[in-house]
């Protein structure tokens, strides 16, 4: 049975993703920083009938954290064969550029950025493990440096210094990642689940976790032709579904 490690999966739309794979007969670790949140969650899945999902303690800020549930994972299956990079936060609002405190914007880097290289570097062991290693990492159309300059742009006024710069940051990762793997048998793409309604946004965006998550499913769980180094959106209205840098 194929593995997966989902940060940030105790709500929103790691926990849907967390459902939908569970549904198709995958393992689940569903990472929370909380462990007791965690179980709480897993305990309601399970008596919903969802199987083969377990909570596990994982802050990706921390480097100890992320080591103890690497070595969980190893003893327990011994390879990992998808890696979710989901946990992510907004960080204090407004975030000015010319105003935005400088530890404000290393917080958010933290997890969105730093948080992602730390759990990938620390998980890459039991992925090369993997006969079809797949990492996801979950970033946002505000990422996009192209789209930020285009003032036709729907989400063109949104400039949020800290967030932005911390998905633009992830994307430039997952390039060079893509590359660096694609020889490795490796697929490792940035996806954007879209702007969807959850606690995130205090539910503002009009897509649905439901759709959030087939999507980052869908561009996760391809076959060893699928494509690596690309960024796809959900927002995008292309047959593609690719997003522009």
């Amino acid at each position: 049975m194929d593995s997966v490690l989902i940060t940030g999966a105790n709500r929103s739309i790691g926990l849907e993703t967390a459902k939908q794979l569970s549904e198709k007969g995958l393992f689940v670790y569903l990472g929370s920083r909380d462990l007791q949140k965690g179980e709480e969650v897993v305990k309601e899945l399970t008596q919903n009938g969802f199987q083969n999902i377990k909570a596990i303690q994982i802050d990706v800020t921390n480097a100890q954290s992320v080591l103890e549930a690497k070595n969980l994972i190893e003893n327990e299956h011994g390879k990992l064969d998808i890696l979710i990079n989901n946990a992510g936060i907004l960080g204090d609002v407004p975030q000015d550029s010319s105003t935005t405190p400088v530890e404000n914007i290393q917080n958010v880097f933290d997890t969105n950025f730093f948080g992602v290289i730390r759990v990938t570097q620390t998980f890459l062991e039991l992925l090369k493990k993997s006969k079809n290693p797949r990492i996801s990492n979950i970033t946002s159309g505000l990422g996009s440096l192209t789209l930020h300059s285009d003032p036709a742009w729907k989400y063109y006024a949104i400039k949020a210094v800290s967030y932005v710069s911390s998905k633009t940051a992830l994307n430039a990762f997952t390039v060079t990642l893509a590359y660096e793997l694609k020889d490795l048998g490796f697929k490792v793409n940035a996806i954007d689940p879209g702007y969807t309604a959850t606690d995130f946004n205090h539910h503002s965006g009009p897509g649905s976790v439901e759709s959030a998550s087939s999507f980052i499913i869908k561009h996760t769980l391809t076959d060893e032709n699928g494509p690596t180094g690309k960024f796809f959106s959900n927002d995008i209205e292309d047959e593609s579904e690719e997003s522009p840098w």
